[in-house]
């Protein structure tokens, strides 16, 4: 059988991590997660929300505005064990479901897709087929020397889906996560995936290749099965080894603006627009970054770094998770949501307007690059008054002038 190459037009590294979420963590991932997409689905409507988790980008930001490591392969298992425990018990109230998960709880998603089925009088043996097939294509017609581990399946009331599962390549240390979403393919072997999410590296046999096809007319001979053909489209990013955040990992002007919008002069002259009063810049610059997930465009994901910069990471990079401003952010979007849902959208538009607001300043910015390392200097010197947590303990206060963070 040939080897057939990827070359489609974007991949990712994705270096494989093995820690673990800390309970403090993981709840507030959870708390902060369910109110994220009840307003997406406010505002845009349940596709709307499958769109974005099929885009490889925006998961990539998500799991950075949620404090975990902003490049690593534990993205994928942290984010969507959130959504499912935000998501899963509301499903009467908002609609969206999330099933399977890591190793054994990959094995039970069909289980726990005819339960739900069986719930709602959606088509389960469709939908099952659906899970099983896209893990099959992912596990077998591609073989990129990635062994899935990871297989989550997101239903809507309305019985769209969307998959995000990863394989591991633990010779390489490397993941690839796979993006499905139903509506953008005719067939299972047909350009199936909305996105690959991956480093490439080189060869691989690729039996959705349309080159493949001698290929496959060998196997239709011994094997009498009906393979198609064509290449699945792949998002290529290069997403850097290294663990620390760096200048070239931002967009600075758009960040710069972001924390300009942050300053205390800023928020004063938007006090009566942002209705948020007691409201202090740091909780600011979080907000806008995650009212940037809910209402961004996908051109405004190129740089998933810059999203860790609203709360932080569990490994201290770029700055330990800083638990009040978190907390505060929670509290001020769940707020929003829950006026949003009786007709009050005030704080709803104000969170909007923090996006267009950010925007308009960034027109005319001009960060200075040597500002970057003054910030995370200054967010890791102040941690320790926002509440800072790693997985490795509560940030301190500077001694005799030393930046102490555990």
């Amino acid at each position: 059988m040939p080897k057939l190459y990827f070359n489609g037009k974007r991949t990712a590294d994705l270096p494989l991590h093995y820690g673990h979420v800390p309970a403090w963590l993981a709840q507030r991932m959870s708390a902060l997660a369910g109110p994220v997409i009840e307003s997406i689905i406010l505002e845009y409507g349940h596709a709307a929300v499958l769109t974005r988790l099929s885009d490889p980008l925006w998961f990539q930001a998500f799991g950075a505005v949620l404090g975990m490591d902003w490049h690593s392969s534990g993205i994928t298992t942290s984010v969507m064990g959130a959504l499912k425990r935000a998501l899963n018990n509301r499903f009467d109230d908002l609609g969206i479901y999330v099933c399977g998960g890591k190793g054994k709880h990959s094995r039970e998603t069909p289980n726990e897709i005819v339960r739900l089925s069986d719930r709602t009088g959606l088509n389960g043996t469709e939908l099952v087929r659906s899970s099983k097939l896209s893990a099959k294509v992912d596990n077998t017609a591609v073989q990129d020397g990635f062994q899935v581990y990871l297989h989550t399946f997101v239903i809507t009331r309305s019985g769209e889906w969307a998959v995000i599962q990863q394989g591991m390549n633990e010779l390489t240390g490397m993941a690839r996560r796979y993006h499905w979403r139903s509506g953008m393919f005719t067939s299972f072997v047909e350009t199936p995936h909305s996105f690959i999410y991956g480093h490439n590296q080189g060869e691989i046999l690729n039996l959705t290749d349309k080159n493949a096809i001698s290929t496959k007319n060998a196997i239709l001979d011994v094997a009498h099965q009906d393979l198609q053909y064509m290449l699945p489209e792949i998002r290529k990013i290069v997403m850097p080894t290294h663990h620390n955040v760096t200048a070239a990992d931002v967009n600075l002007k758009r960040l710069g603006s972001i924390l300009a919008l942050a300053q205390e002069n800023e928020v004063r002259r938007f006090d009566d627009l942002l209705l948020m009063e007691g409201v202090g810049p740091r909780t600011i610059q979080s907000l806008t970054l995650v009212s940037e997930v809910i209402h961004g465009t996908p051109a405004r994901f190129t740089d998933p770094a810059r999203f860790s910069f609203a709360h932080g990471g569990k490994d201290g990079h770029p700055f330990p998770v800083p638990t009040k401003v978190y907390d505060e952010t929670i509290n001020i979007l769940k707020s929003s949501v829950e006026h949003a849902r009786i007709g009050d959208s005030d704080k709803a538009t104000a969170i909007k307007n923090l996006t267009v607001l950010a925007q308009q300043l960034e027109h005319n910015f001009e960060p200075d690059p040597s500002s970057f390392d003054k910030v995370i200097e200054k967010e890791r010197r102040d941690s320790h008054l926002y509440g800072g947590r790693t997985v490795f303990g509560k940030s301190k206060p500077p001694r005799n002038g030393q930046l102490k963070l555990f």
